[in-house]
């Protein structure tokens, strides 16, 4: 037996339809921007480190995901240690970071565990990474 959900297709394509999405990445690359915008998400630039973590711990409540490229600020290792810094603010916004450096894309079972993406991350990619960071929500559409 199949089973087929049918739906509109324009709005499958928005995974991230109203997502408040905090984007660290340097100035001038613009693809990944470009791409989560696609998806839907209202998305923020920051290109400092310390200022978007502090913007993240300082209300978590504001943001969805925290998305970090994490080549320019030190490869994936970097990027594991400014999720660690965001302490009790990562139960609340989920992590995705992207790195060259990553072998292996992973989308941990543990919720507080950040998503790794290979970059240049592909549309495919990210669009698993933002679903499978927002498992488990509730989106309310009217």
């Amino acid at each position: 037996m199949r089973a087929f959900r049918l739906q509109d297709q324009a709005e499958a394509d928005l995974v991230g339809l109203g997502l408040r999405i905090l984007l660290l990445a340097p100035e001038g690359d613009e693809t990944l921007a470009q791409q989560l915008a696609g998806f839907g998400g209202r998305v923020e630039r920051e290109t400092e480190l310390y200022a978007a973590l502090a913007a993240v711990i300082d209300d978590p409540a504001d943001w969805d995901v925290l998305v970090m490229a994490c080549d320019s600020y030190g490869g994936i290792e970097a990027g594991r240690r400014a999720q660690a810094m965001l302490g009790v603010a990562a139960e609340r916004v989920s992590v995705i970071l992207t790195s060259r450096d990553c072998g292996q894309q992973d989308f941990p079972e543990d919720r507080h565990a950040p998503i790794l993406l290979r970059a240049p991350a592909s549309a495919v990619s990210l669009r698993v990474g933002l679903e499978h960071a927002l498992r488990g929500r509730l989106v309310w559409r009217l």
